[in-house]
């Protein structure tokens, strides 16, 4: 694998440098002239999804780019949508939508059309739709003809609660009203060592009111190895809760197709306080990858900020669900109160229908600040991805506090490192104690219960459980010895872990990934 660095901004000039912005089959407007409505239909979509990729792709021209290209930052936090071009702003209880601006960051133009009763009427651009400062570059566009995306609004136009900008990214304000990490429609040869990810994009929305507060988001994708036609169907309901399927036809081979992949950030928490000098206790949008296995078995997975990039498959056959979860809650483990990362939502996938053999992957780059999107999570089919083969997947996508299972064995609540050995004696080289403490509902000391370690490398010794003082939580300590292993080529160490009593697990399953290189800086920084 090799190292790359994930600036936010950056990355998302990367991801839109891959639209296309093309006469549409079967719907096609003249701007400025009165968009006239067409008929519009899911199947429809898929048709256009369909013969696009039956055709060469066709990379973007991109109108007034030298204007774009001085619309940067600042200038693009200027310019705001008037409130009274706002879609639905008049329809009781409805969602409210507003278009985003094009600029530096957000060139390819996506084009946006409303539908009702089957019907579909274009949103033409138009500067008069904003409001923009006399000497903004932006004043100076002629001929761009797309916005560069859109939010939606609550009923009360108050607060977003969902944002589509960027390739085929989107996001929600979860349960709690605080965005943090991302979904995206696809991901192609994410963490690929022989090339540069792909990033399909969404060309053109249709979007369609529900009931209530309800939405749904008709999208065409296309890049040059994959179209797509998606339906995202978004409500509220103790967060937002999205059904999407998506219809996919390949035009080249792909190496690593990602299936409802997100997108999140990962700086250092409890088990890497040592990699960052920052003074918060833990800085990420989410602490950790949940899998729900085929027989039930829940895996946890904690994230890492590792010292290269780092791609893991955890194989799991006709997965019941995964995501990307932020399991610490409380202010005090964050202590900030700007961006509030104990509110961010974890988001969590459950595939409608059987997914069939393949496995979840986790890639994890290096990062040493939090404006860095360092972590993907997604699903990657056993069967090949190749070109002119179509497919079609469903799931239902909910950002939420917590997981939407039920959890009836006790799970892992915070893992961390120290220096090895025993207080008082001398302390052993190379020798780190980890700490896993767990919730075990019911469980006694009576129960005599017991920590089971499978590890790749390394040795393990000095293992203990016991109840934590004053609490009804436990706690596991072990200590791994790892002089014997090579500093050279900083191979990792792999970790399964479980609590169990006689022969029942009462735990969830811990997964973890340790790398001697940040274990010798661990035990370094010691007086």
């Amino acid at each position: 694998m090799h190292d790359q660095s994930f600036d936010r901004r950056a990355f998302l000039q990367t991801a839109l440098g891959m639209g296309a912005f093309f006469l549409l089959p079967r719907i096609s407007f003249a701007q400025g002239g009165g968009a006239k409505a067409q008929p519009f239909s899911w199947d429809a979509l898929t048709q256009m999804a369909q013969q696009l990729a039956a055709s060469p792709y066709q990379p973007p021209e991109i109108a007034d780019r030298d204007i774009l290209e001085q619309v940067d930052y600042d200038f693009h936090n200027q310019i705001r949508f008037k409130p009274d071009s706002t879609l639905w702003k008049d329809v009781d209880g409805s969602s409210r939508v507003q278009m985003f601006f094009p600029g530096r960051y957000f060139k390819d133009p996506v084009r946006i059309f409303t539908v009702q009763d089957g019907m579909a009427t274009e949103v033409p651009f138009d500067l008069d739709l904003f409001d923009i400062p006399a000497d903004n570059p932006a004043q100076g566009l002629d001929q761009t003809r797309g916005f560069a995306g859109f939010r939606v609004q609550g009923p009360d136009g108050d607060r977003d609660w969902m944002a589509f900008l960027g390739a085929s990214y989107w996001r929600t304000s979860g349960y709690s009203g605080q965005f943090g990490l991302s979904a995206r429609g696809l991901a192609v040869d994410t963490a690929m060592p022989e090339g540069p990810e792909e990033f399909p994009i969404f060309t053109s929305f249709w979007l369609e009111r529900g009931e209530g507060s309800d939405v749904t988001a008709y999208a065409l994708m296309d890049s040059p190895s994959v179209t797509g036609a998606y339906r995202i169907a978004s409500h509220q309901q103790d967060g937002a809760i999205q059904d999407v399927t998506a219809r996919i036809f390949l035009r080249k081979d792909i190496r690593r197709l990602g299936l409802a992949p997100l997108t999140s950030m990962f700086w250092y928490g409890k088990n890497s306080r040592h990699l960052a000098p920052d003074w918060r206790p833990e800085v990420h949008d989410s602490d950790g990858l949940q899998i729900l296995t085929a027989g039930g078995e829940r895996i946890w997975r904690p994230l890492n900020n590792p010292p290269r990039t780092m791609a893991n498959s955890f194989q799991a056959p006709s997965v019941q669900g995964f995501g990307l979860m932020q399991r610490e809650r409380d202010f005090d483990e964050y202590q900030d109160d700007g961006v509030f990362y104990e509110k961010r939502a974890s988001a969590w996938v459950e595939p409608q229908g059987d997914w069939g053999d393949g496995a979840v992957m986790l890639v994890e780059l290096r990062t040493d600040d939090e404006i860095h999107d360092n972590i993907v999570a997604l699903w990657r089919p056993a069967e090949d991805a190749l070109a002119g083969s179509e497919h079609e997947f469903s799931y239902r996508l909910s950002w939420v506090e917590d997981v939407p299972i039920q959890a009836p064995s006790g799970r892992f609540i915070a893992t961390r490192f120290g220096a090895g050995g025993v207080p008082g004696q001398p302390r052993p080289h190379d020798v780190v104690k980890l700490v896993c403490d767990f919730t075990a509902p019911g469980l006694t000391p009576q129960d005599d219960p017991a920590l089971n370690v499978v590890t790749s490398d390394g040795n393990m010794f000095n293992q203990a459980v016991r109840p934590i003082v004053g609490t009804e939580n436990w706690r596991a300590t072990v200590d791994i010895d790892f002089a014997q292993m090579d500093p050279e080529t900083d191979k990792p160490i792999d970790l399964r872990i479980y609590i169990s009593t006689a022969d029942r697990a009462v735990t969830e399953t811990l997964l973890l990934q340790l790398f001697p290189s940040q274990l010798r800086k661990l035990l370094a920084s010691r007086p």
